[in-house]
């Protein structure tokens, strides 16, 4: 019998009963549940859960995905509560679907080029339908594995015709999730509403410590014991959105800047690479300025 394997995430006030009411669902449709993972957070109030679980197909051959849909917004309406804070958000989505995401660059290629090699090699969960960069410097990158590549400008006076462009992008590639790897302009307020939760960002963890250019030299200067890099949401408060991964690791008197720097990109690379896997496979659900993590 055809089978086919989905993730169910939701978010709502936390309440008893919300996982045996879900667990009875999907056995009653049948399902098989493979994975689940749950978390009540008692600062919030609020509970998460993420369960993949496989479907069979009906005697037709398909697997009645409408069916469950309307059975599960019918569970979810009653998970609401009535109180402040009571909204529920509920999400399913097949595992062989594949999201797709732009990587937004300046002229720093090592997360980019990271990105494209995991995904040419299997290691990513997510399709890079496009590049994009206010600069041409890697479009020969982009073109060595075959993705397009969209140079589009960009001055203080062009910012909101080019940021249209962007999303006029977004629209024709039908991609779920904006990468800015190493994109050194500020999106407007704007741009970060209409695409909130769909905008990863890398930076380096000295932030707000040692901010503006040249900060592993900062931090030299001041003889850091411990670097790092911070894969976050965007949000209109800049390099605050919900944390999503960190990377660390130990230096000493004897790095120079030049080293500093490139462990520092190495950290920014991983960390950036692990929070768009983890987007893409939806263990990320948000907590107000805060994020849950299902490993």
């Amino acid at each position: 019998m055809n089978e086919r394997e989905y993730v169910l995430t939701l978010s709502c006030p936390d309440s008893r009963g919300i996982v045996a009411a879900v667990a009875n669902l999907l056995a009653d449709h049948g399902c098989n549940i493979t994975e689940s993972q749950q978390y009540g957070d008692h600062f919030s109030g609020r509970f998460f859960l993420r369960t993949q679980f496989v479907a069979e197909a009906g005697p037709t051959g398909v697997v009645g995905e409408d069916a469950l849909r309307g059975a599960f917004a019918a569970l979810a309406g009653g998970f609401g509560g009535g109180s402040e804070g009571s909204f529920v958000e509920w999400d399913l989505q097949a595992r062989d679907v594949r999201p797709r995401m732009i990587v937004m660059v300046s002229r720093f290629g090592h997360c980019l080029n990271d990105l494209l090699y995991r995904q040419r090699s299997g290691l990513l969960d997510i399709d890079i339908a496009a590049v994009i960069s206010n600069h041409a410097d890697l479009e020969f990158l982009a073109d060595s594995y075959g993705v397009d590549f969209h140079h589009l400008p960009l001055t203080p006076e062009s910012k909101g015709e080019q940021e249209g462009r962007v999303l006029e992008l977004v629209d024709s590639y039908d991609v779920d999730l904006v990468v800015l790897a190493r994109y050194m302009q500020v999106l407007s307020e704007q741009l970060c509403t209409k695409m909130s939760g769909r905008i990863i960002n890398i930076h380096h963890s000295f932030l707000p410590s040692f901010k503006g250019a040249r900060p592993y030299h900062q931090a030299h200067a001041r003889g850091v014991k411990l670097i790092g890099a911070t894969a976050h949401y965007v949000t209109a408060d800049l390099d605050e959105g919900p944390i999503i991964e960190q990377e660390v690791s130990r230096v000493d008197h004897t790095h120079s800047p030049e080293q500093l720097t490139a462990i520092g990109r190495d950290l920014e690379s991983v960390a950036l690479a692990r929070a768009v896997n983890w987007h893409a496979q939806r263990r990320v659900l948000l907590n107000g300025d805060r994020t849950v993590i299902f490993g």
